[in-house]
């Protein structure tokens, strides 16, 4: 079975262009902070948060690869979207690509550890699931006819994506002609739950509201059974969560970041970041090897020292 998307082929790609121009224009940097404990004993220590980048442009949606390294989508100038690497063992930050005429978007590495992968807006702003190897040879194409995607995540090699559409879907691709369409009308977060074979996703067809607004269904699928579960509700106006470990999931609002249990209803607050020039955390990305928490914050400022 082939998905196409021939009816809204033209409207889709100029809301994906539009959707990835403001998303490139967006200035956000990554913060770091340390942390103590594991799972549901997880402490912040908010005193040690700090930027980890700190300039006008766009760097955003980061993943810890291994114990020691992390990768981000990063913006130039002109707004091209690059793939950059981190190392904590050396403090340096060195281009994993460098591709004028595409950018590079959700950096993850694969189940197997010998590539990276990333949703790539190509030259004529089709917007798929791209392959690179660690050898450092040419990228591959996955999935010639699934687009537009916009975020995914792996289980036994291969990968859960959402499709922008009408509505937007999950689809699991389980081999070549066999992709299953798991759900539709989801939220923008597609995470493994760790130590399962579950892909959990935010559920906008299930919501509730609340004096804080509408909050959005955490739902899971089953990859191996099909069994379905639902982990309670996202924090009302956040769409972005992790997790740190099977049991517990993180999310931000604001300034401050929650965590909950799969069998909790609320979301406990761990601590908030505090700054004058930053405002609102999006994405997180969490090593439990390094005790370090990565949070995407919005500026709401430029510094002085920037030209």
């Amino acid at each position: 079975m082939r998905i196409q998307y021939k009816i809204y082929f033209i409207l889709l790609i100029c809301l994906l262009i539009q959707h990835t121009k403001g998303v490139a224009q967006a200035s956000t940097d990554l913060w770091v902070m340390d942390t103590e404990g594991k799972g549901g004993d997880l402490k912040l220590l908010t005193s040690t948060a700090k930027p980890l980048t700190n300039r006008p442009e766009y760097d955003n949606q980061p993943s810890f690869i291994n114990d020691s390294e992390l990768i981000f989508s990063a913006a130039d100038d002109k707004g091209n979207n690059d793939l950059i690497l981190y190392s904590f063992r050396t403090n340096k930050f060195t281009n994993l690509t460098q591709t004028p005429d595409r950018s590079e978007f959700s950096p993850s590495m694969t189940e197997c550890g010998s590539y990276f992968s990333a949703i790539v807006v190509e030259p004529d702003g089709t917007q798929r699931l791209w392959l690179y190897p660690i050898a450092g040879e040419a990228p591959e194409l996955l999935y010639e006819d699934i687009f537009p995607v916009g975020y995914y995540d792996w289980y036994d090699g291969k990968a859960s994506l959402f499709v922008l559409g009408e509505p937007n879907s999950l689809v699991y691709v389980r081999g070549k002609g066999m992709v299953d369409t798991l759900d539709t009308d989801i939220g923008r977060t597609v995470k493994k739950r760790h130590n399962t074979s579950e892909i959990s996703y935010l559920d906008r067809k299930k919501s509730i509201e609340t004096d804080q607004g509408k909050a959005f269904g955490i739902a899971s699928v089953n990859l191996k059974t099909g069994a379905r579960k639902d982990y309670g509700f996202a924090i009302p106006g956040s769409q972005d969560f992790i997790w740190i470990d099977k049991h517990h999931l993180l999310m931000a609002k604001g300034n401050e970041v929650f965590t909950k249990h799969i069998q909790e209803s609320d979301w406990h607050s761990l601590g908030k970041v505090e700054s004058s020039t930053h405002q609102g955390i999006t994405r997180l990305a969490y090593s439990p090897d390094l005790n370090k928490l990565i949070l995407v914050l919005n500026r709401t400022q430029i510094q002085k020292n920037e030209p």
